[in-house]
């Protein structure tokens, strides 16, 4: 019996443009049946202060409940300065706090990101998982996805040109799902 996984998934880049935006609708495309997507958005989130604590502000309680109404989390990020976007980081510090309400605790959750460079972003997926460690995020450690963006790799709807980079990211994706299954096993949805 097979179940249908709901996946949040964060866009560590703001641009509209953004190559991991595009890398996002490429692994949705390749995805395998059971896994539903939805984007959580963390462009309108005010920088995080402890302040804020007592009283979070409407977008803190709607990233909060975005990621409690998902049963994994997917980060497709850039690498800004060898680590991640500091957006990205900001939404992290919202949804894991106020202390004891930290919102990636038992969340299955994988990693990746696209970039110009030939390293395509292993430093700042580096940074990322040793936040979500923190976090006490259960993480798929592999594979590992970086992928040297490249211009006609991908179209502007995440159809993926190049056969061999399709099937790396299903496989990726396949891999996902069979982790979800897994942690969710364990670690069962409250």
């Amino acid at each position: 019996m097979s179940s249908t996984y709901q996946v949040g998934y964060f866009v560590g880049s703001l641009s509209a443009k953004s190559i991991n935006r595009i890398l996002s609708r490429a692994l949705i495309r390749v995805a395998p049946p059971g896994l539903e997507f939805r984007e959580i958005p963390i462009k309108d989130l005010p920088l995080y202060n402890h302040d804020f604590d007592a009283d979070y502000p409407p977008e803190g309680r709607a990233l909060k409940e975005a990621i409690a109404s998902v049963d994994a989390v997917l980060f497709v990020t850039p690498e800004y300065n060898r680590s991640i976007p500091g957006g990205l980081k900001n939404a992290i510090d919202w949804a894991s706090r106020p202390w004891g309400t930290n919102s990636f605790t038992h969340k299955p959750s994988a990693v990746i990101g696209a970039s110009p460079g030939k390293i395509g972003t292993a430093v700042a997926q580096q940074s990322l998982r040793s936040v979500l460690s923190f976090c006490n995020s259960p993480q798929m450690n592999a594979p590992e996805a970086y992928i040297q963006f490249v211009p006609g790799l991908f179209s502007d709807d995440g159809e993926v040109t190049d056969p061999t980079t399709q099937q790396f990211l299903s496989d990726f994706m396949e891999d996902f799902k069979t982790f979800i299954e897994r942690v969710l096993t364990v670690l069962p949805r409250s």
